[in-house]
């Protein structure tokens, strides 16, 4: 079967969140170990941890906006005929995709301060705007498949599989 440009997208977003979740992984483990069994530590090891894991943090938004796989409370909707509920997915979509661009705006603000005021790590002296950048990236990432998810809830329902559709 052939996978369309957006399933393509999806799929590549997704393995991106999915490399940062290994790398927040690695990082961890391997602090521990020299920590534990060296008493030694990778230099910044603390700052590299705290911002893999706000580009986890945006990237995952990414990943999970699409499936529709983020906690969601759904009395109203569970309640509702399959036309309301579509109407309130459309309109829980749009609302999703105005806070995250928001969001996004507001995270290049932080990317462009970093930047501009030269901030760095403590020990080894690298610049921390790169990191804002890759979390950045992955906020546009969910405003793209947050859009791509709206754009299918509105003219191709039948193309969104979430855990809500698979239950009905």
């Amino acid at each position: 079967m052939k996978r369309s440009a957006m399933d393509r997208i999806i799929d590549t977003i997704e393995a991106i969140a999915a490399v940062f979740v290994g790398l927040v992984a690695a990082d961890i483990f391997i602090s521990v170990m020299l920590r534990r069994f060296f008493s030694t530590q990778i230099p910044d090891s603390y700052d590299f941890g705290r911002m893999l894991l706000g580009i986890l943090i945006f990237w995952g938004i990414a990943a999970t906006s699409y499936r529709g796989t983020h906690i969601t409370v759904d009395l109203v909707w569970a309640q509702a005929n399959r036309r309301w509920k579509r109407v309130i997915d459309v309109f829980a979509t749009l609302v999703l995709l105005f806070v995250v661009t928001v969001q996004t705006y507001t995270l290049f603000d932080k990317v462009r301060a970093t930047y501009a005021d030269h901030v760095l790590t403590f020990d080894l002296r690298l610049p921390t705007w790169p990191f804002f950048a890759i979390a950045w990236i992955g906020d546009i990432s969910a405003v793209v498949l947050i859009a791509i998810r709206t754009f299918r809830l509105v003219f191709h329902p039948e193309a969104i599989h979430d855990v809500r559709s698979a239950v009905e």
